[in-house]
Formats: structure tokens, sequence, C-alpha cells
């Protein structure tokens, strides 16, 4: 009986703790699988997203691609990113499975989210340019998330995404707390870079936050930094980046 009692507790801790796990995944992720469809036939490729304070996916498409041609006809469509595996089985891989509606960002919001999609894909200003590519935004409508073997956990929408008052407050001080943090506590980044999250050099700088962590980049290197929970406003992420930047030039993950 204490088994089973054991056995439902963890059962619940995971069904809790899913909606959080499956977005440090999905925030964290350089790259995706996506599924289109065409004339009823799935067609699965590599993209490269960049995932908004909302939870929404960017994905700068050139219109030579099969699936940039797919997504005008139907809009429905999926993506799936995936962690490492605890072992070598790879089922025990943590991986999230997302479906939602594509559309064409409108022109009047193309140059911000553009910025938000290349300051995590730096590499790609080679490109970035060419006339041929579009940026294409994809709302989450549910999730799928399988935290390891045997953990797979259903997440509608309204359990996905993040708190909505919590975004607004976070994208309204976002560029405060970049120049903020950037002007005058560079050393924090680096040691947050280095010494948290595995790093190497200088020049680390603060370039995105949201809700549930930060993006830092030196170069075309982009690192996440996932807080220990959700934040909900600029003291909120102050906080985190203090303990990230302590345990950081101590060696360790906040809280250990």
């Amino acid at each position: 009986m204490a088994m089973d009692d054991e056995m439902k507790a963890a059962l619940a801790r995971g069904r809790a703790e899913a909606p959080f796990a499956a977005r440090r995944l999905l925030r964290a992720a350089p790259d995706a699988v996506l599924a289109t469809v065409a004339d009823g036939q799935p067609f699965a490729s590599l993209v490269t997203p960049a995932v908004t304070g909302d939870l929404s996916f960017l994905l700068w498409l050139s219109r030579l691609s099969a699936h940039t041609r797919h997504l005008a006809d139907e809009p429905r469509c999926s993506l799936m990113v995936a962690g490492e595996a605890a072992t070598a089985n790879p089922q025990t891989r943590p991986r999230v499975t997302v479906t939602g509606l594509a559309a064409l960002v409108p022109e009047t919001e193309v140059p911000a989210l553009k910025a938000r999609w290349l300051a995590r894909h730096p590499y790609a200003t080679l490109y970035a340019d060419l006339p041929d590519f579009t940026l294409w935004r994809i709302e989450p409508k549910e999730g799928h998330y399988v935290g390891g073997f045997a953990m797979a956990h259903r997440l509608p929408a309204s359990t996905l995404l993040p708190d909505a008052d919590a975004v607004a407050a976070i994208a309204a001080a976002e560029a405060g707390i970049i120049t903020h943090v950037n002007a005058d506590h560079a050393e924090a980044c680096e040691a947050i870079a280095t010494g948290l999250l595995g790093g190497s050099g200088d020049g680390w700088r603060l370039i995105a936050v949201d809700v549930d962590g930060c993006d830092i980049a030196a170069g075309e290197t982009v690192l996440r930094l996932a807080f220990d929970a959700p934040v909900a406003d600029a003291d909120g992420v102050r906080r985190a980046l203090i303990l990230a930047a302590r345990a950081g030039r101590e060696g360790r993950r906040p809280g250990a």
C-alpha cells in the first residue's frame, strides 16, 4: 500500500512539474523537427526555432523549402524537440511534441521578431537578408511531454503556456533588464556562462529574458539559463540572476 501511495505521489509530482519541464526543454532547443502535411502525406524536416516569451515559435524559412510551401497550404503542423538520454536507451530522452497553427508574421512585427530569432541563431546573419526568406510563427495548441520512459503527459495550451500576466510583465521589463545587466553586471553574465553553463572565453552578454529563464551569448554561441521556477516580474528575474551568478562563481547549480 505504501508503494502505491509513493507511486501516486510521484505521478502527481510529474503531472504538476510537466508544464514547466516541457517549456524548459522547448526554450533551450537549438533545433527541432517540424512535421507538415502535403496532399495528406506527412513530411518531417529539421528547423531552427526561437521561442518568444508567450511560447510562440519563430521560424525563418526559405520559400524554396518544401516545408514552407506545405505550411502555406496547410497551417496545421507540429514541432518536436528532445533532450539528452539518461541511459543507453533512447526512450529515456525527455521530449516534447507541440501541435499548432503556423502563420506568416505581419510585416509590422517582423523587425522585432526577426531580431529575436537572430539573437538565438547569430550564425544565420550570413543568409538572414536573402529575399526568399520569411518569418513564420507557430502558436501552440497542445503539447505532449515525455519526461522519460513511461512518463508521458498531455498538456493542453491552458496548462502548457506560461502565465499571461507574468509574460506581459517580463516583456515590459526585458529591454531595461538586458541593458542594466550588460552595462553594470557583465561579470555576472560571465560567471553564469562559464561557471554554470559550461561556456568558455569572455564577452558574454544577456540577450533575452522570459518567465522561465534567459539566453546568454558570446559570438555565435548561445547558452540557456533555465530558472529553478517561473518568475512573475522583474524582481523575480533579478533574484534568479543573483542566485545563478553566485552559483556560477562557486561552480554549482543554484540551490545545490
